[in-house]
């Protein structure tokens, strides 16, 4: 834990509070600077810009879009014959086994002015959208529900099999239809497992680096940079790590924050 967990943040948080640079005087002799780096970083106005974005791109892309859709998956499979169940399986959890870089490739080529998705919509005679420039934020969004479903899926799907049929049926014989099993039968009971999938998608997507910069590297302009994008940027384009670290040390706060909140959601109801 002190090796692997612990050092390195200790590490990174240091390295936020000096002037390390990727080349020039300060790649050799890096000075303490303090704060320097937080202050300069709180007084960019690209750095709210991108905690809008991150918390657009989490909330849109993982919070709500693949929590949904996987747990509605999951129920469908679980009613489905077992050709269907295995058709949409297979599909779901072909875009998570695929290498995030050539995921990252296959959607770029999907959502780009002359990709396929153009050219199903120009089938319906709807002209053409440079997505990738108009709506890069709804784009790299959809690229990221389609790359991380599954794992939602997978996990609803095994906890579904352990709810005990036999509740379910006394439930269906009081009279409760499939919404209200649903809600108050089905849920209560998976509500610890959906806890712990909100965590672990949360900080998976909140860390998407390479999606979003073989896609758009975070334009036009900033407007798909998320905090990945803008410490990297600052970091490896700029030249300045430890700028780059004061934003990867924030995005690391911002993640804390997000576990501590599911961690107590997943504490042991009190009689």
């Amino acid at each position: 834990m002190a090796v692997f967990l612990l050092g390195p943040i200790i590490w990174s948080f240091y390295g936020s509070l000096t002037n390390a640079a990727l080349t020039g005087p300060h790649a050799v002799n890096v000075d303490f600077i303090g704060l320097d780096n937080y202050r300069k970083l709180f007084a960019d106005p690209t750095f709210p810009l991108s905690v809008g974005l991150t918390v657009i791109f989490v909330l849109g892309s993982a919070v709500i879009s693949q929590t949904v859709l996987g747990l509605g998956l999951a129920l469908i499979m679980e009613k489905a014959n077992k050709f269907l169940s295995g058709l949409v399986g297979t599909i779901v959890v072909t875009a998570w086994v695929l290498p995030e870089i050539v995921a990252a490739f296959v959607s770029y080529a999907y959502f780009s002015k002359d990709g396929t998705l153009n050219q199903l919509l120009a089938g319906i005679g709807i002209p053409a959208i440079n997505w990738l420039y108009t709506y890069p934020m709804v784009a790299v969004c959809l690229a990221n529900v389609w790359r991380g479903t599954a794992f939602s899926m997978l996990i609803y799907q095994a906890a579904l099999n352990d709810v005990p049929p036999e509740i379910t049926e006394a439930a269906k014989i009081d009279g409760a239809g499939g919404l209200k099993r649903l809600r108050y039968v089905t849920i209560p009971m998976i509500k610890r497992t959906i806890n712990t999938t909100l965590m672990l998608v949360t900080l998976s997507t909140l860390s998407v680096f390479t999606l979003i910069y073989v896609m758009t590297s975070g334009g036009p302009g900033n407007l798909s940079t998320t905090l990945p994008i803008l410490a990297y940027k600052e970091a490896f384009k700029f030249s300045d790590i430890g700028y780059g670290t004061a934003i990867a040390t924030v995005m690391l706060l911002v993640g804390a924050v997000f576990s501590i909140v599911y961690i107590r959601a997943l504490r042991p109801e009190k009689d």
